[in-house]
């Protein structure tokens, strides 16, 4: 989680955490502000945190620090929670689809910044929170979840905070809860896997084969995402290996993990299993690369990214 100061809903997501059905678990609180007070709540709860100010650092640069924290955490969603800093295009492209944040109005209304103010200016007599996932643009990503709160008479932008708080507490924990859950899915695999092979250069996807199969515009295909291939009842990433060799070497060394897919494995692909839980994500972006790697036309072979 990212914060900037008190942290109430981060307090919330963590609480709710603990709760023995809940399927996630908070693995850092990282904020800009070194003082900020919900690194203290985190800290006593046994979270590890880490705060880091962003005084004349770039903003690029900034968020490299945070996502190797990220990194070396292991955590796989990011949520923020009060973080009072826009997210750089290449932070938001790499966690896109996991990253997710709270806006205390009904988005699309009120975005940014005097919420409850624009409000009550306005004379509604309902507002409400909403979970969205992070895009670059402000406040505009897909909605995952609202709840709606009354505007009382007689309310004032604090009086209307104070409840609009409640509801973001309450509607928080349980959205990502459901986007972590949804995340063990095959059709959320799919897309995490689509959406690493897509952001690699001049990608392209079409269905080959009967499987959705990831290609180089000019070049030729580098991956494709396996489910159920003939009959095998196994759901992988079938990526290019050096040749049979280095593909009987990986199977002798970790049979669980790799196999040698039916069709593809006399060329020399190997299979990679995403479907024995726990997926190392890092390792499947690197085969990604490779294979993309081997199967890009020279002009695009040599880019460094």
């Amino acid at each position: 989680m990212l914060i900037s100061g008190r942290g109430s809903n981060m307090a919330a997501l963590l609480y709710a955490s603990q709760a023995p059905d809940c399927p996630y678990e908070i693995v850092l609180v990282a904020s800009n502000v070194p003082d900020a007070p919900g690194l203290v709540l985190a800290a006593a709860e046994g979270v590890p945190v880490f705060a880091r100010a962003h005084t004349g650092m770039k903003r690029a640069e900034f968020d490299a620090v945070i996502d190797a924290e990220l990194e070396r955490r292991g955590a796989e969603f990011v949520a923020l929670a009060g973080y009072m800093r826009l997210l750089s295009d290449g932070f938001v492209a790499k966690w896109a689809g996991r990253c997710l944040n709270i806006h205390p109005s009904l988005l699309p209304a009120h975005k940014g910044l005097d919420v409850h103010e624009a409000v009550l200016a306005a004379g509604e007599t309902v507002t409400g929170c909403t979970v969205h996932l992070v895009t670059p643009a402000l406040d505009d990503g897909p909605i995952l979840g609202q709840v709606r709160v009354a505007v009382l008479p007689g309310d004032t932008a604090e009086t209307l905070a104070d409840r609009v708080h409640y509801a973001e507490h309450q509607l928080y924990p349980r959205v990502l809860a459901d986007l972590v859950s949804a995340a063990d899915s095959t059709a959320a695999w799919l897309e995490r896997v689509r959406s690493l092979a897509l952001a690699l250069p001049e990608a392209e996807e079409k269905l080959s084969h009967g499987s959705p199969g990831f290609f180089v515009r000019g070049g030729k295909f580098f991956a494709y995402f396996s489910r159920d291939h003939h009959g095998d009842g196994i759901t992988a990433l079938l990526v290019k290996a050096s040749g049979v060799e280095e593909q009987a070497m990986l199977i002798d060394q970790d049979p669980d993990l790799y196999f040698r897919p039916a069709y593809f494995g006399p060329s020399g692909w190997i299979g990679i299993r995403l479907d024995l839980g726990d997926i190392d994500w890092r390792h499947v972006e690197d085969w990604l690369t490779r294979s993309w790697r081997d199967s890009a036309p020279k002009r695009l072979a040599s880019l460094p990214f």
